[in-house]
């Protein structure tokens, strides 16, 4: 059986089916969504699969959205249409165990049973051992800048299936719709597709055997790496000479002003920081100011006075976001944060209940059904301070205490905390 008829086997298809429907997203530019996908595979899908096997299969050009980054600019996503979700999901199951074999032990991104927290992890592990001297290397627009020729010519070393490579090819240069106009895909992987992160993968493999090649340590996850020496003086070396090998071996464009030496202290990496702690040798990760920011921003979003959102609702998208976050950053040191990041949550909480009880008689009613006497109720309610200084009163604290907020469902940033972190 060749490569290409266990890609459109029926087991695999069923497989790759499962996955984009959990995966949900939105529709590509013919308007089929994941929850019309059953049926459109069941009407068409022995079409396309002939049509793949002649190579008379056109994908769809990818939809182009794009999504704000965190320094102002935005970063473009190409969404293909569900059946090209399942077709490139298929190619993915097929070809990551045969990848797999050959990719470094020190990749994190987009693979199986590895993650961001298992990189930073490694990243520590080197700090310690005194390879504190890093290359950080920004390759700028990587997923824009891959060539297509060089890509195809490392997956022919591997995929001898010629039909199967071809379908590859094609993915690549579908085009890209925007504002109902198709525009050609000369270069690049567009992020968002299913078969992008096994393509980015392929393609960097090439920078991780040439470290491995020159004996240099290094953590990678999909284009973010850390090189990692003992010295400034190795560092430097090793920036100049690996910037040489990106450009002129890989075809891709490294950002100047944005790679560097650094030690751990002064790097971003996906999303952690680094410190050391007073009288200790030993580098922990903690989250970056930019995450904890970030997160801020998030919960303040999610608390504004000006959207009148059932406290029901509220809560439901703040425990997913903290949920979401905490468990992402559960081995940095961030105890202290989540004790301040918990006590403003609550006060913002207290805040837009204050406000959307609205006149001092249903404040007043409220407060005396929350246990407070009434000339306490009332000398709150009647209080001309902003909502803002009434949230911190202890009144306030009182009838909205921390134990009635738990019992309404909130989860408590330092809590959950506590309950998921692991100190390394």
């Amino acid at each position: 059986m060749s490569l290409l008829d266990k890609v459109l086997s029926k087991n695999n298809i069923e497989e790759a089916y499962k996955r984009v429907y959990q995966n949900k997203g939105a529709n590509g530019v013919d308007g089929v969504t994941v929850y019309e996908l059953r049926n459109y595979l069941d009407e068409h899908f022995e079409e396309v699969k002939e049509k793949i096997k002649t190579r008379k299969y056109k994908p769809s050009p990818v939809r182009r959205v794009y999504i704000p980054k965190d320094n102002g600019d935005k970063r473009g996503l190409g969404i293909p249409t569900v059946i090209d979700r399942v077709i490139q999901q298929a190619i993915v199951q097929v070809l990551t165990p045969i990848y797999e074999e050959q990719f470094s032990e020190t990749s994190y991104g987009f693979r199986p049973k590895r993650s961001c927290e298992m990189a930073i992890v490694k990243a520590l592990e080197y700090f310690n051992d005194g390879y504190d001297w890093i290359v950080d290397i920004d390759l700028e627009k990587f997923f824009d800048n891959v060539c297509h020729d060089k890509l195809i010519s490392l997956i022919l070393k591997t995929v001898k299936d010629g039909d199967l490579v071809s379908l590859i090819r094609k993915y690549l240069v579908a085009g890209v719709m925007e504002n109902g106009v198709v525009q050609e895909t000369k270069k690049g992987t567009p992020q968002g597709g299913n078969l992008s992160p096994l393509l980015s993968n392929i393609m960097l493999n090439e920078l991780d055997k040439e470290l491995e090649r020159r004996g240099l340590r290094f953590v990678r996850y999909a284009d973010d790496c850390l090189i990692v020496v003992k010295s400034e003086k190795a560092a430097n070396r090793v920036m100049n000479s690996v910037i040489r090998y990106i450009e002129k071996k890989l075809g891709l464009k490294v950002n100047a002003t944005k790679s560097k030496v650094a030690r751990p202290k002064d790097i971003k990496y996906l999303g952690f920081g680094f410190y050391k702690k007073t009288g200790q040798m030993k580098w922990r990760p903690k989250p970056h100011l930019k995450s904890i920011q970030k997160f801020k921003r998030k919960l303040k979003s999610i608390t504004k006075r000006s959207y009148s959102t059932p406290l029901k609702v509220r809560i439901k998208r703040l425990n997913e976001v903290i949920r979401g976050w905490i468990n992402y950053f559960r081995i940095a040191d961030m105890k202290g944060i989540m004790s301040k990041i918990t006590s403003h949550l609550n006060r913002r909480i207290r805040c837009l209940l204050w406000k959307q009880w609205k006149t001092c008689k249903g404040r007043i009613k409220r407060l005396l059904r929350l246990g407070i006497g009434k000339e306490e109720a009332k000398r709150l309610a009647y209080s001309r301070k902003s909502y803002w200084n009434n949230s911190k009163t202890a009144t306030l604290h009182v009838a909205i205490s921390n134990k009635r907020l738990k019992a309404n469902g909130l989860v408590f940033p330092l809590d959950h905390y506590n309950k998921v972190h692991i100190n390394l």
